[in-house]
């Protein structure tokens, strides 16, 4: 492609448009791995360490974040064998945290959402793990979401179970995921920093120079143009 000056355009390749519009990606990527943001629904874990402290993750995101909501949670547990569940704790904004005498008096606290009406992450705190705090777990989430002339509420339970261990043991299916990923992200760079030094030098290659060859030819021929005129004028 030539421009209004005559002079040729350098045409940029497939591979450097590719590289070109995959070099947000890998910035999304790389900010998503240092970062987080927004509210995301993430399983809580299933193992505890004897003696050591422990948090039951519990998530209910609002599907809509401008509906003003107000919410409260209460937390259930049942020992196994036990053939029902018991209410260990409650939480609202107004009246603040309640734990049921028992096993998790003194030991279980409120670790999520604070500052705000509205309640997405319910999870507690286990400050040290013993043998009676195995079984399993309900989470309980009441919300009043308020739109124009009524009132919506609902009630939502999250159920997991925990089991006490003596010593943590890894998920393989997360180190394997987390290895994956740095591969991914230092083969992507290595791969976006050689397509970008190619279409550079390409680009480069393929750009003439001010005095080149070209430029001279052309104007020596209108300079004869110009000389002919002259002439034929006297």
């Amino acid at each position: 492609m030539e421009n209004e000056e005559g002079r040729k355009e350098p045409k940029v390749s497939g591979n450097c448009r590719s590289a070109a519009m995959l070099l947000p990606l890998l910035l999304g990527l790389l900010e998503a791995s240092g970062a987080l943001g927004g509210c995301v629904e993430v399983a809580s874990g299933t193992e505890a360490v004897l003696g050591a402290p422990f948090r039951l993750l519990c998530i209910a995101c609002k599907r809509r974040s401008e509906t003003p909501a107000e919410a409260e949670s209460e937390w259930f547990f049942r020992p196994e064998g036990a053939p029902q569940f018991e209410k260990i704790l409650h939480y609202s904004p107004e009246e603040g945290e309640w734990v049921a005498p028992g096993p998790f008096l003194g030991v279980i606290s409120w670790n999520g959402s604070r500052g705000t009406r509205d309640l997405q992450d319910l999870s507690v705190w286990l400050a040290e793990v013993k043998r009676a705090h195995a079984g399993h777990y309900v989470c309980r989430l009441k919300r009043n979401l308020t739109f124009e002339g009524y009132t919506y509420s609902l009630a939502r339970n999250q159920t997991l179970k925990l089991a006490v261990v003596e010593k943590a043991r890894r998920d393989l299916a997360s180190i394997v995921s987390e290895i994956l990923m740095y591969v991914l992200i230092v083969v992507l760079t290595l791969w976006l920093a050689a397509e970008m030094l190619y279409c550079y030098r390409k680009v480069a290659a393929a750009s003439p120079p001010p005095d080149s060859a070209s430029e001279y030819l052309a104007i020596t021929s209108e300079s004869k143009e110009n000389c002919g005129g002259v002439q034929a004028a006297e």
